[in-house]
């Protein structure tokens, strides 16, 4: 299936030229999956470089934990998939009515995973960025982002608006901050 879905983006991205098709890669679990992946992309004729970008999703613990051997492969983005990273991170199942009230993307496990993907993502220079509820939800996951040295976030449509308010204030503040303690 994953071959058919490569020959897919591949005849999208030379039949009609739309180069700005690239590929994210979900719920990879091991560095090795990943290596399998990347491998298949390159076998398929798909050439990783300025036009062909390969992203991974950080939304399984493994992840978060072995980010630094992930970004040796040389994935060029990580989108963190906040719904999954919460859920498997806590253990919780958020459709599951007992245990609901126990998932939260705020819990202190959550945003410590979260942070550390944003700063070693902008260690190795890798573009990271944020899928999932927890931004439209909570303007104070936003401002940790930013704060952390995001590259972006990702809202739903009707929170687009507050959410660049919320940005803006934080790039502010953080701007402020710099000049005073110089």
């Amino acid at each position: 299936m994953f071959a058919l879905e490569l020959e897919a983006m591949k005849n999208v991205r030379e039949t009609y030229d739309l180069k700005n098709l690239w590929i994210m890669i979900p719920f990879v679990r091991t560095v090795t999956e990943m290596e399998t992946v990347m491998k298949m992309v390159e076998q398929s004729g798909l050439k990783q470089g300025p036009d062909f970008k390969i992203w991974m999703m950080c939304e399984v613990p493994s992840n978060v934990i072995l980010l630094e051997k992930f970004l040796e492969l040389g994935i060029d983005g990580i989108s963190i998939g906040s719904n999954d990273l919460t859920q498997l991170t806590l253990g919780v199942d958020r459709d599951n009515q007992t245990l609901a009230k126990t998932f939260d993307e705020r819990d202190p496990a959550v945003v410590l995973s979260i942070q550390y993907v944003i700063k070693t993502c902008r260690k190795h220079n890798v573009t990271v960025s944020i899928c999932g509820q927890a931004p439209s939800v909570y303007p104070e996951i936003t401002e940790m982002m930013v704060k952390s040295g995001t590259t972006s976030v990702s809202v739903t449509p009707d929170m687009i608006i507050q959410t660049r308010k919320v940005i803006a204030s934080v790039e502010k503040r953080l701007l402020l901050s710099n000049i005073i303690d110089r």
